[in-house]
């Protein structure tokens, strides 16, 4: 990083009752790898909270223990009012217009980032380092029958490397998938669930890697070889996109011409996966660190200490699994279309047509393997956002056009500052 201070952003996006614990142990970890009180390095905490996603209050995220407090150099809790107080100084200095304040700071995930992003550029954040909530800093490899535990070092890891890069962006382990284990029969043959993934889910998701992790009952194991290495990698393009996570992922803001904002389709995710298609000129590696990612909410108790010997298998035999692997589809289904549309335009239209003749042919064993008939809605909201893919690209367009003219702002205003 060099000897001038650098002023290193922490952006969490959350709306978990269980975020001061998440916090908690993330502070501590970098205090444990040497970065609080960090002479070359100041640590700002940019939390955007959502109180409607589990019914919480201001408190649960802006409560920060005095302890926890004291390691961190500045805080900014990011709520609708504070976001609202900023879309009207923006309006009232004619940067953007209601419609596109809406579009930029409305609703979803690619949003609630955004909010980050500017909140970080306004207040001269040099990276910024997004955390998920239901992610810790810890990596589980399994050597014979156990588990095996080790501690991470993400901001220490990105902070390496981001100097380097326009994005860097760890690895993750654990409970990544949401597809469960599956005991493959007459009535769900592996072929019809290969064709029905393949259908919803974008073009990197190779199956043999899906298959694996389903043997391991969905359990994601951290690379060895990773963990031991210090090196980190270029992430390549791939059929348009230079593939990407929402977190674990620390974004360069020091040139402003080279940050791009997040967008979603309303409704869906995949805010990650459109960043993505834009770093076709950009400088992405892949950086040697880890996250866990409990995404049942099962293992909240890594945070205390306690470290499993064995990682319980994800089996599709419980209403909370079946709804969270539909959640999933849906969120594939919806954002899949506009995918297909930014990276392969002159194909869209076939491969809409393989598409539908794959969600056809398959879904039917999906409601019956799973004792659900929502996921007939999968056949329809494909329909609604394919028939809607144009209006979103231009969106996804309109949201990149909005966001130059908000960093150009910022830069005015701090250059006239420094003139001042």
């Amino acid at each position: 990083m060099g000897n001038t201070k650098t002023n290193v952003g922490i952006g969490f996006v959350t709306g978990r009752g269980s975020f001061q614990k998440v916090l908690k142990t993330n502070i501590y970890n970098w205090r444990e790898s040497g970065m609080t009180g960090e002479e070359r390095a100041r640590l700002n905490l940019l939390v955007v909270y959502d109180l409607k996603f589990k019914n919480t209050k201001p408190t649960d995220y802006t409560n920060v223990n005095k302890d926890l407090a004291d390691l961190i150099n500045n805080q900014y809790f990011i709520g609708s009012p504070m976001i609202q107080k900023e879309i009207e100084y923006l309006m009232q200095n004619g940067v953007i217009n209601e419609k596109e304040a809406k579009l930029f700071f409305g609703t979803g995930y690619a949003a609630k980032r955004n909010a980050a992003l500017y909140i970080a550029m306004k207040n001269k954040i040099d990276y910024l380092l997004f955390l998920d909530d239901d992610e810790y800093p810890v990596a589980v490899t399994k050597t014979h029958s156990t588990a095996i535990w080790g501690g991470q070092h993400i901001l220490k890891t990105h902070l390496q490397h981001i100097i380097n890069a326009d994005i860097t962006n760890g690895h993750h382990c654990g409970y990544i998938s949401p597809i469960p284990y599956i005991e493959f029969n007459d009535s769900m043959p592996e072929h019809v669930f290969r064709t029905f993934i393949e259908a919803i889910s974008n073009d990197i998701i190779n199956w043999e890697t899906i298959r694996s992790v389903m043997d391991n009952g969905g359990v994601t194991y951290a690379d060895t070889k990773v963990l031991t290495s210090d090196s980190a990698e270029d992430v390549q393009q791939i059929n348009g996109a230079k593939f990407i996570s929402g977190a674990n992922l620390c974004i360069n803001l020091t040139d402003p011409t080279r940050v791009n904002p997040f967008y979603n389709p309303p409704g869906a995710r995949g805010e990650d996966t459109f960043l993505s298609t834009c770093l076709a000129d950009r400088k992405v590696l892949r950086v040697p660190c880890y996250t866990f990612h409990d995404g049942f909410s099962t293992y909240n108790h890594l945070l205390d200490g306690v470290l499993p010997i064995n990682l319980k298998y994800i089996k599709a035999d419980s209403e909370q699994i079946t709804n969270r692997f539909y959640q999933a589809c849906i969120g594939w289904i919806r954002y899949k279309p506009l995918l297909l549309y930014i990276t392969n335009q002159e194909h869209y239209e076939e491969k809409i047509k393989v598409m539908r003749e794959q969600i056809a042919s398959s879904l039917p064993s999906v409601c019956t393997f799973f004792k659900s008939q929502d996921f007939m809605n999968i056949s329809k909201e494909f329909e609604l956002y394919n028939k809607n893919v144009r209006k979103h690209y231009q969106q996804f367009i309109e949201t990149k056009h909005i966001w130059r003219k908000i960093s150009e702002f910022i830069a005015n205003q701090h250059s006239t500052r420094m003139d001042a």
